[in-house]
Order: C-alpha cells, then structure tokens, then sequence
C-alpha cells in the first residue's frame, strides 16, 4: 500500500492522467459530430506522428511496477487571497488557486481558469486524488468573472460541480474546446459554454482576446471516450503583453512552441505545468517535467513565467516537492534567476 494506491482508487483515478489507454470499441463520440479537419477524423481528435496512445500492458506496468512516493495528507498553504474587483490598465495581476486553477485580472477583464474546488480529482466523491491543501481562495470571494476558460475534460481541469456553482452569478460565458460544452451542458444546462476549434479568437472584451491554440495532449472521461472531446492551450492577447496560458502538455517535438513564438511575438507571462511527470517513460508524452517547462519559456520568449499543476493531487509517482527543486536546478543550468520562474502556493498572486 506504501507502494502504489488500493487498486479501486487506481481505477477511479485513471481518467484524470491515464484512462483510456487500454483498448476500447466505441465507434460513437458522444460529445462532438462536426466535420472532419486536420486534427479530426470524424470520431476523434489527433495530433498526427505526435499522438501516442499507450497500451493496457503499459498502464498495468505503471500502476503496478515502479516506486510511487508517499505523499503527506496534508500540504497546507499559509495563504489566502481576496481579490479586487478589477485590475485596470497594465497591471497584471494572477492568482494561484491551486493545481492548474489560476484567475488572471488585466485591463479590467477577470478570467478564471480551470477552476477546480472539489476535494477530489475524480468522477466520484469518495475515492481517487484527494486535495492535501485548500483552494487559495473561497468561490464566494471570487470578483464577476468576464470568462471561465477550460483547457480539457480530464477530472483535474473540468469540474463540473464548481463550473455549475460559477454559472449561477459569478461567471458570463464559458470557453472550452470542442466537445467539452457537451459535457457541461448534460451536467446543467446552466452551463452555457461556447466550444472552439484551434486557431478561434474570440474577444473577451476592452480589447482581451482568447486564442484556443494546439498542445501535446489527450482527453477522456471515462473508459471509452479517448480523445473524443478536443484539448487546448490559450494564447491571451491583451494591450499590454500576450500571456500564454498551458494547462496540460508533453514536450513533443516543440514545434507547437515555436509556433506560439513565431505567430504571437512578445509573451509578457507564461503560466506553465510543472508536475505530473513521473516516471518519464509514461507521463512524457503528456506532462513536461520542469526541466522542459524551462525550456518552452525559452522558446516562446517569455519575459517571466509561473509555475503550476504541481502540489495539490497527487497523480503520478514523483515526490510532492520534487518539481519546484528540479525547476530551480534547470534554472540553475541554464543560468536563470530564479524570479524568471516563479514558484508559488496556493492563495499566493504574481503582480507586474
């Protein structure tokens, strides 16, 4: 048990970094009928040469043959933040939520994402990756929201619960890639959220736009919908500095990267995942380590960026303070202060 977690746990856990790598015949997509594209045959959603999908002998060699680090039950944050209302002009101010739930004020506009406040990273309540700290912030004290933007459909991302909570009062419109809305609306219809195809932009407003731009990863929500609903990173353009915003991705060939930095110029921050990477020859399809997340920042030419998806779930094997060490010491090689790459805990902002 000190091992590896309960094999029911393992199974209720899947979805959110695994699931759905075992075989499955479903030749229905529940989710999204549209037409076929570069990235959709008709019933699922690619990356082309990048899409490697593992097999059931690899899921049972992971959950079964390796070492997985104890983390503690509890990793509690001594922070707690209130936002303001808004944030005018150029000052940029982000929230650090927890796991990959960041809030973003600029130039008057609030977004909000992938808002996670459930105590499990799981289609149930009672079993799967259990938060070891609270939310930075109470869902009460969050400011109105001008949009709630979801990367994918994986249970550490979409919430279905906290997003049906932000549609009655606190949010406007939700984002999300194609399909996803499908998953919101058939939980509550309240959830009226508007689904994108890579390469939209859409206009949040005082001159904000979202950009739903391709990353090097996968969806499910269960056992037989592999790759069925579209996954995204967002581009933010504001008038003030592009913020490049990756909820889930492998490095892949970098070719997405310098794609980023070839279209958009400039990125005054990148919100980047550090964690869930372990072991590599699993995980490295679908999560950077920190190693690579400093090497995208370089890519993309960021002025600074800020770490996240690290110390809330545990979902892969690596020790709970692993990632920040491993930043610092990527850092360290390739001769970046440490304040190029900020580190922070839940309730904690980054402002500039």
């Amino acid at each position: 048990m000190n091992r590896r977690r309960a094999l029911f746990g393992s199974l209720v856990a899947l979805p959110v970094a695994a699931l759905g790598v075992a075989g499955y015949r479903s030749q229905r997509n529940p989710y999204y009928d549209g037409p076929e594209s570069t990235h959709f045959d008709g019933l699922r959603f690619h990356l082309g040469g990048n899409t490697r999908d593992k097999s059931r002998m690899d899921l049972l060699a992971w959950h079964f043959g390796g070492e997985r680090a104890e983390w503690p039950a509890s990793f509690p944050s001594p922070h707690r933040d209130v936002p303001p209302p808004r944030v005018d002009g150029d000052a940029l101010r982000v929230s650090y939520v927890g796991h990959a739930s960041v809030l973003i004020q600029t130039h008057g506009v609030n977004l909000l994402i992938d808002p996670v406040w459930a105590d499990r990273a799981s289609p149930v309540t009672f079993a799967g990756p259990k938060r070891v700290n609270d939310p930075g912030m109470a869902l009460d004290d969050l400011p109105s929201l001008d949009a709630v933007l979801v990367t994918h459909n994986h249970y550490d991302h979409l919430d279905v619960a906290t997003l049906s909570t932000l549609a009655r009062g606190k949010a406007k419109r939700f984002l999300t890639p194609l399909g996803n809305d499908a998953i919101m609306s058939d939980y509550d219809a309240a959830i009226r959220a508007e689904a994108h195809d890579w390469g939209a932009r859409i206009e949040v407003g005082r001159g904000v736009f979202v950009n739903f731009v391709p990353c090097y990863h996968w969806s499910a929500r269960g056992l037989l919908d592999r790759r069925m609903a579209l996954w995204t990173a967002f581009v933010i353009e504001t008038p003030s500095g592009n913020i490049y915003h990756v909820g889930d991705t492998g490095f892949g060939d970098g070719a997405f990267f310098k794609q980023m930095k070839d279209t958009y110029g400039r990125f005054r921050l990148a919100i980047l995942p550090i964690g869930a990477y372990a072991p590599r020859w699993f995980m490295r399809d679908q999560h950077v380590d920190p190693e690579e997340s400093v090497q995208i920042m370089q890519i993309v030419g960021a002025d600074r960026a800020m770490a996240h998806h690290w110390g809330t779930f545990q979902l892969t094997d690596e020790p709970l303070e692993e990632p920040p060490q491993k930043l610092r010491a990527a850092l360290d090689r390739d001769g970046l202060t440490h304040d190029r790459f900020a580190v922070i805990r839940p309730g904690q902002t980054l402002e500039g």
